[in-house]
C-alpha cells in the first residue's frame, strides 16, 4: 500500500511539473505573440467587446467579412495600421465563451494580455481534466495518464492557440469534461449487473453530465461532436448485454424504461440549455438557423473554395497539400497559417508520429474485445475527423487545429505507442526516453516561439 500512496504522490508530482511547464510556456506566448497574429482572434475579441459595450450578444450581419480585408489584415507588415472592428465573422458563435470572458475585458479595459491568459488558464484546466480521464480508463498505468497530459500540453500549435482570444479553449474543456462524467457514469454501470442498475443512486452524476453537456452546446458546435458519444454510452448496457434479446420481454421492458429514465436525466437539462441558443437563432435568423450556420455560409461570401482549388490545381495536387498543410498546421503552423516551421522539424515530427502509430497499433492489437472506452475514445476521433473532411469539401481550411477535439485520444493513443517501445528497454533508459519524448515537446515549443513565431510576425 506504501509503493501505491507514494505512486500517486509521484505521479501528481509529475502532473504539476507538467502544468507548471504548460504555464510557463503558455505566458510566454500570450506576451511575446504580436498582437492579433493567431487566427480569428480580432473576430473573438470583438464578440466580447460587443457584449461588454451593448450589453447584448451580436448577431452576424453581411458586411461582417470582408475577404479582402482580412487578407490584407494578415499580412504582419499590415497588421499594427489596421482597426480590428471591420473583423465580426465570428458573431455567429455560442456565447459561453464571450459571456465568460466579458468580465475580464470590462476589469482589464479590455486589456489583451489578461484575454489571452484567460485561455491560458482554462488550457491548464484541460491538462489536469486529460491526466483525470485517463487515470480513470487506465488506473494502473499513470504514465499514460502524464504522456497524455504532456501531449496536450506541448503540442506547438495547441499551445499557441491555448495562448490566444478564442472559444476553443473553454470547448475543449468542456468536451473533457463531458468525456470525465461519462467514463465515470460508465464505470458505475460496469461495477453492477444490468439488473442493478435501477438501484443506482449516483442519478446526480447524470444530471451532472446533462449540465456539462448543455453547457458545450452554447459553447462552440465542436463539442456537438460528444452527443453521439454520450448517447451510445448511454446505451451500454443493452449493446454490451446481447443475451437481454433472449430475456423474458418484462425484463427487457424494465431495463429499457431504467435506460429511457437515463437518457431524460442526461438530455433533458442538455436540450433545455441548448433550446435558449436555437431558439435565440431563428428568431435572429429565420428559416430554422438554430446554429446560424446558414448565416455564416453566406456572409463569408469570398471565401476560398475547394471546388474552385480542385478546378485549378488538379484533385492530385489538391489532396496532397491538404494533407500535408493539414498535418504541418497539427504541430505548429503559425500566425494566420503564414509562420511554417522548416521542413526538417517536421520530418523529425512525422517519424515520431509514425513510431508512435506502430507502437499503438501494436499495444491494442492483443486487446479483444475493446472496451467502452477505446470505443467511445475512437468514435470521437471517427466523428472529429468526419466533421473536418465535410467541412473541407466546401471551404478550404486545412488547419489542423480543427481535429482538436480529438486531442485526448490522440495523446493517449500517442502515449501508448511511445511506451509500448520504451517498456522494452531496460527500465532506467526506458523511462528517460518516454520523459525525453514530452521534454522535446515542451523544449520545441519554446524554440518555436522565439526562432520562428517572434522573428516572422514582429514589425
Amino acid at each position: 500500500m506504501r509503493y501505491a500512496i507514494r505512486d500517486k504522490r509521484l505521479a501528481k508530482g509529475l502532473l504539476g511539473i507538467i502544468l507548471l511547464a504548460y504555464v510557463a510556456i503558455a505566458l510566454q506566448y500570450a506576451a511575446r505573440t504580436p498582437d492579433w497574429q493567431t487566427p480569428d482572434e480580432p473576430a473573438h475579441y470583438n464578440y466580447i467587446r460587443y457584449i461588454v459595450e451593448n450589453g447584448a450578444l451580436p448577431a452576424l450581419e453581411f458586411g461582417d467579412y470582408d475577404q479582402a480585408y482580412l487578407e490584407q489584415f494578415t499580412n504582419p507588415a499590415n497588421t499594427p495600421g489596421m482597426p480590428i472592428d471591420p473583423l465580426r465573422y465570428e458573431f455567429h458563435q455560442p456565447p459561453l465563451y464571450y459571456l465568460l470572458a466579458a468580465p475580464v475585458y470590462s476589469l482589464t479595459g479590455g486589456n489583451l494580455l489578461a484575454m489571452r491568459m484567460l485561455s491560458v488558464a482554462l488550457g491548464g484546466a484541460l491538462i489536469v481534466v486529460t491526466y483525470l480521464i485517463v487515470r480513470e480508463i487506465e488506473p494502473d498505468r499513470p504514465e499514460l495518464a502524464l504522456g497524455t497530459a504532456a501531449f496536450i500540453a506541448f503540442v506547438p500549435q495547441h499551445v499557441a492557440m491555448m495562448a490566444s482570444v478564442n472559444n476553443d479553449s473553454l470547448a475543449e474543456l468542456l468536451l473533457a469534461l463531458i468525456l470525465l462524467q461519462t467514463f465515470r457514469v460508465m464505470k458505475v454501470k460496469e461495477e453492477r449487473e444490468l439488473k442493478e442498475l435501477k438501484e443506482l443512486k449516483e442519478l446526480k452524476e447524470l444530471l451532472v453530465l446533462g449540465v456539462l453537456l448543455g453547457l458545450g452546446l452554447i459553447t462552440k458546435t465542436t463539442v456537438y461532436l460528444a452527443v453521439p458519444v454520450v448517447f451510445i454510452a448511454l446505451l451500454w448496457p443493452l449493446i454490451r448485454r446481447k443475451r437481454l434479446i433472449t430475456d423474458h420481454s418484462s425484463l427487457i421492458t424494465e431495463h429499457l424504461s431504467l435506460i429511457t429514465r437515463h437518457f431524460l436525466l442526461v438530455f433533458a437539462p442538455a436540450l433545455m440549455l441548448g433550446s435558449l441558443w436555437w431558439l435565440r437563432n431563428i428568431a435572429v435568423y429565420g428559416d430554422f438557423d438554430v446554429l446560424g450556420l446558414q448565416r455564416h455560409n453566406t456572409v463569408v461570401a469570398g471565401q476560398p473554395l475547394t471546388a474552385d482549388w480542385i478546378a485549378q490545381m488538379g484533385f492530385g495536387p489538391f489532396l496532397l497539400g491538404a494533407l500535408t498543410t493539414t498535418f504541418h498546421s497539427f504541430w505548429g503552423q503559425f500566425g494566420w497559417m503564414g509562420v511554417p516551421m522548416p521542413d526538417w522539424v517536421y520530418l523529425g515530427l512525422g517519424v515520431l508520429s509514425l513510431i508512435a502509430l506502430a507502437g499503438w497499433l501494436l499495444a491494442v492489437r492483443p486487446r479483444r474485445p475493446a472496451s467502452y472506452a477505446a470505443i467511445l475514445l475512437t468514435l470521437l476521433v471517427f466523428f472529429t475527423f468526419a466533421a473536418y473532411v465535410w467541412y473541407n469539401l466546401t471551404f478550404v481550411q486545412h488547419q489542423g487545429r480543427y481535429l482538436f477535439p480529438a486531442l485526448i485520444p490522440l495523446g493517449l493513443g500517442f502515449s501508448i505507442g511511445i511506451a509500448y517501445w520504451t517498456r522494452r528497454l531496460p527500465r532506467p533508459i526506458g523511462i528517460l526516453i518516454y520523459a525525453g519524448v514530452f521534454a522535446g515537446l515542451a523544449a520545441l515549443c519554446v524554440f518555436a516561439l522565439y526562432r520562428f513565431i517572434i522573428p516572422a510576425l514582429a514589425v
